[in-house]
């Protein structure tokens, strides 16, 4: 199965706490007048300029191997390198929430206004990380209306440069996905262009997979330990 997936405006628009915790507020903290308006602005011209599109592809586990491997720059022992060859089904993926979303960000930069920059940098990434949840949705539903999920299996995403899989590997996630057709590029440094974009992996498997402690050395230098949350969800399948 490989599948471009439209995704709606309405899907992918962030609420103002996600955004207001990007930027660092606590949950218990009440924006004041200035960061509120700052939020709704943000998010009104994100919703304007965002051109949300994603783009999914099964992989077979013998050749997922040769995409985690990737440069040979991983960590010694890693979340994913653990769980995969557990999983009943893998596929590849990449979202975008679009470039002019992301020229826009520059603009406000560039014409000294940092404000409102940073918070429509915060609602696109919020959006981005939206985007994606959207395109696992599609393939959970596509596992479940093909009999390949039940109850006791769920999803969860993994990202090259997060928990141990080196950003290198997007040389040859680019490179069995093509995710150029949907205007995603992947620039020398490995990353991509739009920025405002995610791409990894989907795994599937017994949710019990899924359950590992954060104690890997690099978990020490992870600044949001969202992987607790996310494993969290995938009990909520």
């Amino acid at each position: 199965m490989r599948k471009t997936v439209a995704v709606q405006v309405d899907d992918v628009v962030p609420a103002m706490r996600p955004v207001l915790r990007s930027q660092g507020v606590p949950e218990d903290v009440a924006p004041d007048e200035r960061m509120a308006r700052l939020v709704k602005e943000s998010v009104s011209i994100y919703r304007d300029l965002v051109d949300p599109v994603g783009i999914v592809m099964e992989i077979s586990k013998r050749d997922f191997e040769t995409v985690y491997r990737g440069e040979g720059m991983n960590e010694d022992e890693t979340p994913l390198g653990n769980i995969y060859g557990s999983s009943d089904s893998l596929a590849l993926f990449a979202v975008t929430v679009g470039e002019r979303v992301c020229h826009e960000i520059s603009r406000l930069f560039d014409n000294n206004d940092p404000a409102l920059g940073s918070m429509l940098d915060s609602a696109a990434s919020e959006g981005t990380e939206m985007a994606a949840g959207v395109v696992e949705t599609y393939y959970r539903r596509h596992l479940n209306d093909t009999g390949w999920l039940d109850g006791s299996a769920g999803t969860l995403q993994f990202s090259p440069g997060y928990c141990g899989w080196h950003i290198s590997a997007q040389k040859k996630l680019f490179e069995f996905l093509r995710p150029g057709e949907i205007g995603i590029e992947l620039g020398e440094s490995f990353l991509m262009r739009p920025l405002k974009s995610i791409s990894g992996v989907i795994v599937a498997g017994p949710k019990e997979i899924f359950s590992f402690d954060n104690d890997f050395p690099f978990c020490r230098e992870c600044d949001t330990n969202s992987c607790r949350d996310r494993i969290r969800d995938v009990w909520k399948q």
